[in-house]
C-alpha cells in the first residue's frame, strides 16, 4: 500500500540525488528541457528565465542544453529584464503568468516600448495559476507562441504542459503526475481533484486543484503566491513565539497584475496595539522564514482570548487547509 504524503511529510534526509533543498525533492532537469521543447524552444533560441531561485538555475540549466543560450535573472527588477532581454537578443522568456503580465503592463505604462520590438518568439509560463486569458494576451502583445508549464511545486521542475488556456494539462512523462480525490486517499480518472506525484512507494500531495484537466485552486497546507509556496504551519509557529499575539488572518489578492500578502495580527492585550517594537518583530519573523513580502497591518482592538488563524484567498484560489472539509 502507498504512503499518501504532503509536503511537511517530506524531508531532505529522505531524497536521493540532485536536490533542491527548500523542497527535499530530486530535480530532474531532463524533464524541463522537454517542457521547453515541447514549447517550441530549440537550437538558435536565446533562453532569458525571469523565476525565482533556485527553480530559476535548474529552468536555465536545462535551457543551455536545448536553446543555444540562457540566463537566469531572477523575478524582479523590469527594467533589469528587458535590459537582459536586449542584451541577450532573447527569443524566449521564462516567467510566471504574473511577472510576465506586470512586465508587459511596464512596457506599455512605463517604458513606453512596443513589446513586439523585443522579438520574442516564445514564452514560458510557470509556477503559478494564471489568470482567466493570461495566455491568449501575451501571444497577441508579443505574437509570441505562449505554452503554460506545470511545475512540481517540490523541485520547480516541469512535470506537465499545455498550449492553451482551453486545453487540458499533459504530463511529460507517463508516470510523472495523478489525480486523487481532495480528501480520500483515492486516485481517480478524471474531475475535480488533487495533483499527486508517484514518489517510490510514496504519494506525494501537490497541494495544487485542477479543474477539467487546468491548474485551478490550491489546498492544504501552503499557499501560492507570487510562484512561491507560503507555509501557514511555519507562520503560526513563528507567530507563536511572540508574547501577546492571540490570532492572526492572512488575505491574499491579486490587484492588477501581481499577488499582495497582508497579515492582520490581533493581540491578547491593549497596550501592544500601538507598540513599533512588537510589529517589527513579526516583520522579523516573517522574513526569516519566507522571501514572500507581506504587509503587517495590527487590529486596533485586542482579544484576550486565543482568535482561530485565518486564510483569506480573495483571488478564489485556496480552497481550505482541511482537505476532509471539502
Amino acid at each position: 500500500m502507498s504512503r499518501w504524503l504532503t509536503r511537511d511529510d517530506l524531508t531532505t534526509g529522505s531524497a536521493t540525488g540532485l536536490l533542491n533543498l527548500a523542497g527535499g525533492f530530486p530535480l530532474r532537469p531532463e524533464l524541463t528541457a522537454e517542457a521547453l521543447r515541447r514549447a517550441g524552444v530549440g537550437e538558435g533560441d536565446r533562453v532569458v528565465v525571469a523565476l525565482a531561485e533556485p527553480v530559476g538555475g535548474l529552468w536555465a540549466a536545462a535551457a543551455a542544453s536545448v536553446a543555444e543560450a540562457a540566463a537566469s535573472v531572477g523575478p524582479r527588477g523590469r527594467m533589469r529584464l528587458h535590459h537582459a532581454l536586449q542584451t541577450m537578443r532573447a527569443t524566449t522568456l521564462v516567467a510566471t503568468p504574473t511577472g510576465a503580465m506586470d512586465f508587459l503592463a511596464r512596457l506599455h505604462l512605463e517604458f513606453l516600448l512596443d513589446p513586439l520590438d523585443l522579438g520574442l518568439r516564445h514564452i514560458v509560463l510557470t509556477g503559478e495559476i494564471a489568470s482567466r486569458r493570461t495566455l491568449g494576451h501575451l501571444a497577441s502583445e508579443f505574437e509570441a507562441q505562449v505554452t503554460e508549464v506545470y511545475s512540481s511545486p517540490f523541485s520547480g521542475g516541469a512535470l506537465a504542459w499545455r498550449a492553451a488556456e482551453s486545453e487540458p494539462l499533459t504530463p511529460l512523462a507517463e508516470g510523472v503526475l495523478g489525480l486523487a480525490a481532495i480528501g480520500k486517499d483515492t486516485l481517480i480518472d478524471e474531475g475535480r481533484g488533487e495533483l499527486v506525484i508517484p514518489y517510490g512507494d510514496a504519494v506525494l500531495r501537490t497541494g495544487q486543484v485542477t479543474v477539467e484537466g487546468r491548474p485551478a485552486h490550491t489546498v492544504g497546507e501552503h499557499v501560492l503566491v507570487r510562484g512561491l509556496w507560503l507555509s501557514l504551519p511555519r507562520i503560526e509557529k513563528a507567530l507563536a513565539k511572540i508574547d501577546g499575539v492571540s490570532g492572526w488572518e492572512l488575505a491574499i489578492s491579486r490587484q492588477g497584475t501581481l499577488d499582495a500578502a497582508a497579515l492582520t495580527v490581533t493581540f491578547g492585550r491593549q497596550s501592544l496595539v500601538e507598540n513599533p517594537m512588537w510589529r517589527s518583530r513579526i516583520l522579523q519573523s516573517l522574513a526569516a522564514i519566507t522571501p514572500i513580502s507581506i504587509a503587517v497591518e495590527i487590529s486596533p482592538d485586542a482579544a484576550e482570548s486565543a482568535t482561530p488563524c485565518v486564510v483569506t484567498d480573495h483571488r478564489g484560489h485556496h480552497l481550505g487547509r482541511d482537505r476532509a472539509l471539502l
